[in-house]
């Protein structure tokens, strides 16, 4: 396929900057190595409006003005055709509170969670979410801003770290169980991947720096994966997804709860969607190669 002039959309101006950088490269390397003609764009160094002199964007920007919808509606109104999912879809699914919404909505189970400010009665949302307790901003990625509390009188501190990343501030109910992440390429549920590290929890440090950090893949035995291939495509498809993504749950006692949805992971040598791939046999220039070829408008 011959796929023209093709930017690869990296670095931007998100407190995930850095692990863009590193997904950029990566993507930008497998596809010159597939004689793909493509090049490096960062949005924080260059005008967009360069972008028109492109035929494609491979996006592997992450956080705001990256994966919120935000360079997906220039590139739309450019008619660049895109990587991965639509301004709606990546909007609604970089907000943690309404993907929460619309997967209540729709059926998929989700956490115990409440809205916080700073006025919030820390000591009564702890009496009713129970601890620990997760505090994350809504619209931030990579674990940043995330703190696992475990004594209420630390909620408020929790809150205050958040609220620098974003003005809506979620308090989750911490839930005991596997935590396990499930690719999905196109409408294909890929293996997944069941996370172990030795932190608390797996946070920035572990997702992209920690050598203890243990991912094992498939991360589920053949017939609980199977059984969760159609709720996982349930709850992409809920969102609005398309291309690729990588949905986050945890299996507790009680069955599967599910976090977050990610419309642009991870590309580098941690990344979990890569690894997954290998699984079914496709490397990691292929896969690359593979989401470049759902490059859409609209």
């Amino acid at each position: 396929m011959n796929f023209g002039k093709v930017a690869v959309l990296m670095g931007g101006r998100s407190a995930e900057r850095e692990i863009s950088l590193k997904s950029g490269n990566a993507v930008l390397a497998a596809l010159i190595r597939k004689n793909v003609d493509a090049h490096a764009f960062d949005p924080a160094e260059h005008d967009i409006a360069g972008l028109r002199g492109f035929d494609r964007a491979f996006i592997a920007l992450h956080g705001r003005y990256g994966e919120d919808g935000t360079i997906q509606g220039a590139l739309e109104l450019m008619g660049i055709p895109y990587t991965g999912s639509g301004v709606l879809a990546s909007s609604l699914s970089m907000d943690k509170w309404r993907t929460k919404l619309i997967w209540q909505a729709s059926g998929i189970p989700i956490a115990k969670y409440e809205l916080l400010t700073a006025d919030s009665d820390f000591e009564a949302v702890a009496m009713r979410l129970g601890l620990p307790i997760f505090v994350k901003p809504a619209c931030e990625g990579s674990s940043i801003g995330i703190s696992k509390v475990k004594d209420a009188a630390r909620l408020k501190e929790a809150y205050g770290l958040a609220a620098q990343y974003d003005s809506i501030v979620i308090a989750e109910s911490f839930v005991e169980g596997k935590e396990v992440q499930f690719p999905v390429l196109g409408e294909k549920v890929l293996p997944s991947i069941r996370i172990e590290t030795p932190h608390e929890f797996y946070d920035y440090d572990a997702k992209y720096f920690a050598n203890d950090t243990r991912y094992i893949c498939p991360g589920l035995p053949d017939e609980e994966e199977e059984k969760l291939h159609e709720l996982v495509l349930k709850s992409f498809n809920a969102l609005g997804c398309r291309g690729w993504g990588r949905v986050d749950l945890i299996i507790g006692q009680d069955g599967p709860v599910f976090l977050e949805m990610n419309t642009v992971p991870g590309m580098t040598d941690h990344s979990l969607v890569p690894m997954s791939a290998r699984k079914t046999g496709m490397e990691f220039d292929d896969l690359v190669l593979r989401i470049l070829e759902e490059s859409h408008v609209g």
